[in-house]
């Protein structure tokens, strides 16, 4: 059987005595294909870069402060809470996600930085930047499952 067609013809004998699609609910999604799941968990190392990502931001975000209170109108109640507020969401953000609903949270997150034109126009900036960073990481999303689809993740041949 070719590699190039996963879903063709023939069940392969995975290592535990099971064909391709029988068995543990892990191999559930694989079912009908030659490959196995992956060794590691490709997810896992996803999360964490978007925990990372949304931590780097969150500081980025913080090291807009001085920006606006010298290049901007000035800092204030709004301006400073708005601000502040988004890079707590952002910290604690970076905690979540492993939900079902990390990535609807992400780009809401993104869309209130945008929305820092409002507040000043760095602020907005650094949203912009990170609009780009995000949709990057929305492509390695894709990427990824098509992957795993495939079969062409590490580990998956068997």
């Amino acid at each position: 059987m070719s590699s190039d067609n996963p879903t063709s013809g023939d069940n392969a004998e995975t290592p535990d005595g099971n064909t391709a699609g029988e068995g543990s609910a892990e191999t559930s999604k694989f079912q009908g294909s030659e490959f196995l799941p992956p060794t590691t968990d490709p997810w896992k190392g996803f999360r964490g870069v978007m925990a990372g990502t949304l931590v780097l931001e969150a500081i980025v975000v913080l090291l807009v402060l001085p920006v606006i209170a010298t290049l901007g109108g000035g800092l204030t109640a709004v301006s400073t809470g708005c601000v502040v507020g988004l890079a707590v969401l952002m910290f604690l953000g970076a905690g979540v996600q492993g939900r079902s609903w990390a990535i609807p949270f992400n780009i809401a997150l993104q869309v209130l930085t945008v929305l820092g034109f409002f507040i000043d126009l760095a602020f907005g900036a650094i949203g912009v930047l990170f609009c780009v960073v995000w949709a990057y990481l929305l492509y390695l999303r894709k990427d990824i499952k098509e992957r795993e689809q495939r079969g062409l993740l590490p580990g998956q041949r068997g």
